[in-house]
């Protein structure tokens, strides 16, 4: 266990002070969104509009990973030009060196992570402003985000659920499994946590929301050797739970050649999907081939043929792309928006012994990452 952890730690290390090189000097779309609140989190923001923006269109919550910045996860994943396209408004909260050395968001410190807290309040606060500010429509308003920020993005849809329509996490992992950052560790490698009929009632308490309660998309890379890929199913757990769907998913199917499950509710309504990227490790899945998608592949943006950007979009019924790499259709499949017309959108833990954890600390520290 220490070896391996030893491996992670040396890795986050060397990869210190690195902000997504590749996407330097590039040109950003992205300006700088301050004066939302009052900022427990010590965070940083950035927000898109686009001249396609009108009052009451949709507001997407964007997330960055370890080691990049709200500009970089930009420039690679293209938000920005589905924006363009689509008119809605992009809000990217950005870590600080400060608050986390490698600008991790803090998904695993109780402080940061619980309702009314933190970060998660300061995310909150920058969600109200825009609202406030740019006219965003309150009841379709989404969070995506990978790695940290995916997990990061299922704090936001577990602390504020009454907030968030949906979301899509990107080798994230579960709410409420690790409360320290040893215990984050042991998690991302799949080791320890809740039991799986657990899940689910570590969301429940996270807020007085009594429901409906989010959707969910689900992506990981099933050679993702970062956050082990069992993650995924333990988020399908927590939210088919909450959701009442059925253990055994309502379809299976490919799209992009990549297997995909989709849970309904009670009602036929898709409240969860999920997509195992064969062969892929730690990253976001991006179709740099399709031009207009204008998505970049860099550290962490990986290009399988196939554009998580988009098709989380058209989960949400925000876009209706039917390709997601140049002239191959995915699947033949009615637009999410016309199969759904009408439908709204709507901790036990495992700490480790003492001597250990000491131990664990310890290098953190000499790394710099504590």
């Amino acid at each position: 266990m220490i070896r391996g952890l030893h491996d992670t730690i040396t890795r986050l290390a060397s990869m210190r002070g690195l902000e997504t090189a590749d996407t330097a000097g590039l040109d950003d779309k992205l300006s700088t969104f301050t004066d939302f609140g009052s900022n427990p989190g010590a965070l940083k923001a950035k927000a898109y509009i686009p001249d396609t923006f009108r009052k009451g269109s949709p507001l997407i919550v964007v997330l960055h990973g370890c080691t990049q910045n709200a500009s970089g996860y930009n420039r690679s994943s293209g938000w920005s030009r589905a924006a363009d396209e689509y008119g809605f408004a992009l809000l990217f909260p950005e870590q600080q060196r400060a608050n986390n050395p490698n600008m991790c968001f803090n998904w695993f410190s109780q402080t940061d992570a619980s309702r009314g807290h933190g970060e998660a309040l300061s995310i909150r606060q920058m969600v109200a402003k825009m609202h406030e500010r740019h006219g965003a429509d309150p009841a379709r308003t989404y969070v995506t985000g990978l790695s940290a920020g995916g997990a990061m993005a299922a704090v936001m849809l577990a602390t504020y659920p009454d907030v968030f329509a949906g979301g899509g996490i990107i080798a994230g992992l579960p709410f409420g499994t690790a409360q320290s950052i040893p215990e984050a560790f042991d998690r991302m490698r799949g080791h320890g946590g809740p039991a799986s009929d657990e899940l689910a009632e570590i969301v429940r308490s996270a807020s007085k929301h009594p429901g409906p309660w989010p959707t969910l998309s689900i992506w990981h890379g099933s050679s993702d050797r970062t956050v082990d890929p069992s993650n995924a199913e333990d988020l399908v757990d927590q939210w088919r739970a909450l959701h009442g769907a059925m253990k055994r998913p309502t379809r299976t199917d490919k799209v992009g050649g990549y297997p995909h499950r989709v849970w309904c509710d009670a009602q036929g309504r898709e409240v969860i999907e999920e997509y195992v990227i064969t062969g892929m490790g730690h990253g976001a899945p991006l179709s740099t081939a399709e031009a207009q998608f204008d998505e970049v592949a860099g550290p962490y943006m990986l290009e399988a043929g196939i554009s998580s950007t988009r098709e989380i979009c058209r989960f949400w019924g925000l876009c209706d792309e039917r390709t997601s790499r140049t002239g191959a259709a995915l699947v033949d499949r009615e637009p999410r928006a016309a199969r759904e017309k009408g439908s709204p959108q709507r901790p036990s833990s495992h700490p480790l012994a003492g001597g250990i954890t000491k131990t664990i600390e310890d290098a953190l520290r000499a790394a710099g990452l504590m």
